[in-house]
């Protein structure tokens, strides 16, 4: 069924929620791959009473709040929409001031007049909204962030009271006969009026005030007369509203500004003031209101810009320096070693110091695999687990982590639910919960290890910041000092640690946050002072059987046992160095190496007559073309051809296995010799 006939269909019956819509059938894929910045965008969205939506990339997807339904009345689901098909009657009105907003420009507009079809005939509406651009953390504009109010009633409203206006002004030119007439309307809107009315003499200064101004501001009208019009409005407001007064001649002015009220505050009132002879006459109309809203719209703005800010710290901060540095510092010491040592003619030895560089290094690479589990960008291998075998797998391991002094007690679910997680990423987590339980008793105490099946509730799911359903919950509990609430705030963020300084680095909890969040579950906490401490990690469950193939390389194959194939490779990498160690390395095995430093120099290669057999091609490249990209182009030049991207970042067209194609895999820098030969072996049969 195409995207157009799902929405067709789902007219017929109650349109499903945000969190219910299934997302996977647009253009944006299912939610748990969606990058942070539409997550949090969304996230705030629907967090707000305020009707908002978000309009998002090329296709102009529309993601919309509760709040935003009434002003779409009977139109269909508008819900992963396009917006130009969601407002197509009015979209050539619309797409303007879109286009300015996906420029990087926000635009503010009050009483903007559409025609709209929304309870099956047009009908004319008056909307203020703003348009802010959405930015991801390079600063592109991704989305568009709507938030909007109808103010049809009030513009109606308006219109009426000037074409009051108007009407009594051509009453005073009318026979006198109906000057009685006239002034028992006139009363009667000066005494029921709901806005501030008040005529003006030639000096500025009151000569009536409608009852409305004891309902509203609690001023009795008595006590105004006479007083400067001026004197009413806020010091900071005066000089401006002045500046519009001195405008005022035979056509109307606008003024915003604050007004006294009784009790000493301030209240906004948005006053339209027009001159007739030597009268002038106002209309207020309170907006305090209004600006509470647009005071919580700007919070609102505040709150994603900071989740942008974020995001971005989680990717790479300052404190990450200090670790690579010292880590560096070893590399490179001991490979200045180790060339001393060669040009002095002594190769006793040298083991110890490309050990040490060797040890160096692979730290490095755990840190960065790391950064990448809190910053939910690494490439994971999810494989169908049961979690209680994986604990039992590890309990003799954990007993000797935390030592004899702490008892280890597991409490398994009976028939635990299956989770598609990597195990080996699920495994450090319940390693580092385990060790961060030992750090807390410190003399002695009791770890306890939990699972339970669970089912969320919809408000429980809301807030766990998760879609409702079936999860299985991973828990790891101590007896030890627990945690006041100020630090459970900030338990999961990164490098934050209260262990002493180079006990910790404070990336353990972000990187198992990362990873539950990257799973499409959920990482909390539970604490109180001297109470202990329960860490819960909330699995989706796998309704799926079959489990996927293992792609991994089989341990103990060496480029020692490897046979030498005779075949052809395409090795695609902008990075000189790299290109050519791994280029040397197939060539030791047996494998014809074509080297190409980008994109466009592969597809030159790929339409000539070489032979390949395999295209090895790192994801992130120059050129305007990356890994996948060549892939794709490969494909079409070759099809079947067979492909392994290696990469340092996973890239979303990469993310997941059920991205890639058949006989296409995936490797992670850094990585092993072998485990490379292994793999591209795997791959050529």
């Amino acid at each position: 069924m195409t995207f157009e006939q799902s929405n067709i269909n789902r007219t017929t019956s109650t349109p499903p929620s945000m969190l219910e819509f299934p997302w996977h059938e647009t253009p944006l894929g299912a939610r748990d791959t969606w990058p942070a910045t539409l997550a949090v965008a969304v996230e705030m969205i629907m967090a707000s009473k305020f009707p908002q939506c978000l309009v998002w990339g090329e296709e102009l997807i529309t993601i919309h709040n509760e709040a935003f339904k009434p002003l779409l009345g009977e139109k269909p689901n508008a819900q992963g929409r396009p917006f130009s098909d969601v407002w197509s009657e009015s979209w050539e009105a619309i797409a303007p001031i879109a286009a300015r907003a996906f420029a990087g420009e926000a635009t503010f507009i009050e009483d903007f007049q559409l025609q709209v079809v929304r309870r099956g005939y047009p009908e004319l509406a008056y909307f203020t909204f703003c348009y802010s651009p959405v930015r991801d953390e390079h600063g592109r504009v991704l989305g568009i962030l709507d938030t909007v109010v109808e103010t049809t009633e009030k513009v109606v409203i308006e219109s009426q009271l000037l074409h009051e206006q108007q009407r009594q002004r051509t009453l005073n030119e009318t026979l006198e006969k109906r000057v009685a007439q006239r002034t028992r309307e006139r009363d009667s809107i000066w005494q029921h009026s709901r806005d501030l009315l008040a005529t003006l003499d030639d000096s500025g200064r009151l000569s009536s005030a409608s009852p409305s101004w004891q309902r509203i501001l609690e001023q009795q009208g008595e006590s105004l007369l006479g007083r400067s019009f001026l004197e009413l409005m806020h010091p900071n407001d005066i000089e401006a509203a002045r500046e519009q007064l001195a405008l005022l001649t035979n056509d109307s002015v606008q003024i915003k500004s604050r007004c006294a009220h009784a009790d000493g505050s301030w209240r906004w009132i948005a006053w339209y003031l027009t001159v007739d002879g030597e009268t002038t006459y106002a209309y207020g109309r309170d907006i305090d209101e209004e600006k509470q809203r647009a005071a919580a719209l700007a919070q609102v703005e505040e709150q994603l810009r900071q989740a942008q800010k974020m995001d971005a710290v989680g990717q790479l901060t300052g404190g990450i320096a200090h670790d690579f540095n010292n880590l560096l510092a070893g590399i490179i010491g001991n490979l200045e070693l180790l060339g001393s040592r060669i040009s002095q003619g002594n190769i006793g030895g040298l083991e110890r110091y490309t050990g040490a560089a060797l040890g160096a290094a692979n730290r490095a690479a755990n840190l960065t695999h790391r950064l990448l589990a809190f910053s939910r960008r690494q490439t994971l291998a999810p494989k169908p687990i049961n979690v209680n075998h994986l604990v039992q797998d590890l309990e003799e391991l954990l007993q000797r982590t935390v030592g004899p002094h702490i008892q280890v007690e597991f409490d398994p679910a009976t028939s635990p639910w299956t989770v598609l997680v990597d195990p080996n990423q699920l495994e450090n987590a319940v390693l580092n919960l385990c060790i961060n339980a030992r750090d807390a008793m410190p003399e002695a105490g009791t770890l306890g290890i939990t699972t339970r099946n669970v089912t969320l509730t919809l408000e429980q799911a809301q807030m766990h910041d998760v879609p409702p359903g079936e999860y299985l919950s991973l828990q790891v509990s101590d007896t030890g000092s627990g945690m006041a609430q100020p630090i459970i705030a900030r338990a999961f963020d990164p490098f934050f640690t209260t262990k002493p300084t180079g006990k910790g680095t404070g990336l353990g909890l972000s990187m198992i946050y990362g990873f539950a969040r990257q799973s499409g579950g959920m990482a909390y906490i539970e604490s109180c002072v001297d109470d202990g401490t329960t860490v819960y990690i909330l699995l989706p469950r796998d309704h799926q059987l079959a489990q996927a193939p293992d792609a991994a390389p089989q341990p103990g194959e060496s480029l020692k046992t490897l046979p030498a194939p005779h075949k052809n490779i395409l090795l695609v990498d902008d990075e000189t160095t790299l290109r050519e160690l791994i280029g040397e390395v197939l060539e030791e095995l047996g494998y014809a190496v074509l080297h190409a430093e980008n994109g466009p120099r592969a597809l030159d290669i790929l339409q000539s007559s070489a032979a390949i057999d395999l295209l090895l091609s790192d994801v992130g490249l120059p050129g305007g073309m990356n890994g996948r990209q060549v892939a794709d182009a490969a494909r079409e030049i070759r099809p079947g051809l067979k492909v392994l991207f290696i990469t340092g970042y996973a890239e979303s067209s990469v993310m997941h296995a059920d991205d890639l194609d058949v006989d296409m895999q995936v490797l992670t820098k850094p990585f092993e010799i072998d485990t490379l030969a292994c793999r591209v072996t795997q791959l050529l049969g």
